[in-house]
Order: structure tokens, then sequence, then C-alpha cells
């Protein structure tokens, strides 16, 4: 019986993994046994880091209504408490927004908050 090879389908693959891996230093994007490892590495940390990056935004939006709210003389916990008991249903993200971009807007979101 003659040997089967497997050229195509192993050439494929071999240019899958190093088109995956274009852009990295070194042998991780021309040997096909490092660039594999690099690629399976890569891949996991953006798998785990997509589920990160919606703390990572939160912790941003959350320093960026910090830093409005205490240009406006109050502190972001007593803002968010006054936001809550005055029933304004507004995302961090809206608000951190809002305090780059409106800042006209969001002191008065702050007074109502105050005011509460």
């Amino acid at each position: 019986m003659t040997r089967a090879n497997n050229n195509v389908a192993a050439h494929k693959r071999h240019k899958k993994v190093l088109q995956l891996t274009k852009g990295q230093r070194g042998p991780r994007h021309l040997r096909y046994k490092v660039a594999n490892e690099a690629m399976m590495k890569s891949l996991h940390y953006s798998y785990a880091h997509r589920r990160k990056r919606k703390g990572d935004f939160r912790k941003l939006w959350i320093i960026r209504i910090n830093a409005a709210v205490r240009q406006e003389g109050l502190s972001y916990s007593k803002f968010i408490d006054g936001l809550n008991k005055a029933g304004v249903e507004m995302d961090r993200k809206v608000l951190a927004d809002m305090a780059v971009r409106d800042p006209n807007a969001f002191s008065k979101i702050v007074a109502v908050a105050k005011k509460a």
C-alpha cells in the first residue's frame, strides 16, 4: 500500500498559523513550532481578556466621573448615592462621556445629586 501524504493540508495549516503570528518578534513568526505555541497562547489571552476588558472600562469610567465630580465639590460615592436617591438611572459609561464632552450638562446632574 502506498503511503498517503498530507502535504496540502499541512502546508495550509502552517500558513494559517504563520499568518496569525505575523508581526511577532524573532522565531515566533518564522518557525512553525514556535509560532504555533505563540498563537495558542495569544488566542487564550485574547479570549480571557475580552472579559477583563469590561472591568477595565468600568474602572476608567469611575475614575473619570470621580475627577469631574470632585471639581464640583462632591465625592464619587456621595454622587452615586445622590443619583440613586433622586431616581436618576444613568449608567457610568454615559456619565463619564458626559463629564468629558458636556461639562455643563454634567454639572446640572451633579446639582440634582446634591439636592437628593
